[in-house]
């Protein structure tokens, strides 16, 4: 297999199906509202909390079997069906329609995996074993999430403001990174942190 080329999207307001509606299809909803997906849901039987973001209008539910054409008009589908054979067609039609898959637990139905991610404030590490190991993926986010320093934050915050006005400021773009870095360095050492 190619390597894969790691990606972070921004999915606000971009149409996602999910076919599948138990558990981990709410898992998978409830991340991708977060990232503001316009989630829409086709399953036949559908889990407590998935009915509860619908009554509440956070998502589409269509409450009945996949037929091949919802895929269409779709950026992104996330096949949480646990049958092979059923994401194998899933795939197809996403194909068709331009969209790509991630099928759970089923490598090869997927046309991308989602990382294990951790979060630090604005910092996200997404690791990822392409699909081989994804509960060591799991573990390592785990041991990052742990052992990343919680300060680590607002030195984002700091520094990211800092860019915002070092951009408007009109400077050339060496200029800008030599201050920009002598910032950084001066907010990890107020901190106590070495990156």
């Amino acid at each position: 297999m190619a390597e894969m080329y790691p990606v972070f999207l921004k999915l606000e307001g971009r149409p996602v199906l999910v076919v599948g509606a138990g558990k981990v299809a709410l898992r998978k909803v409830e991340a991708l509202l977060e990232a503001g997906a316009a989630v829409r849901v086709v399953a036949p039987e559908v889990c407590p909390g998935l009915q509860e973001l619908a009554a509440a209008g956070r998502l589409v539910l269509q409450q009945r079997p996949w037929q091949i054409d919802d895929c269409a008009g779709t950026l992104l589908v996330v096949a949480a069906t646990g049958d092979a054979a059923l994401n194998a067609q899933i795939r197809q039609s996403a194909r068709t329609a331009g969209a790509l898959v991630n099928a759970v637990d089923d490598p090869d139905n997927c046309d991308f995996y989602v990382p294990a991610v951790a979060r630090r404030g604005d910092l996200r590490i997404a690791v990822s074993t392409q699909g081989a190991a994804p509960l060591i993926a799991s573990r390592v986010r785990e041991h990052l999430e742990k052992t990343l320093p919680v300060e680590l934050a607002d030195v984002i915050e700091a520094v990211s403001a800092e860019r915002a006005r070092l951009l408007a400021s009109g400077l050339p773009e060496q200029a800008r990174l030599r201050r920009l870095r002598v910032f950084l360095n001066a907010e990890l050492e107020h901190w106590g942190l070495k990156l």
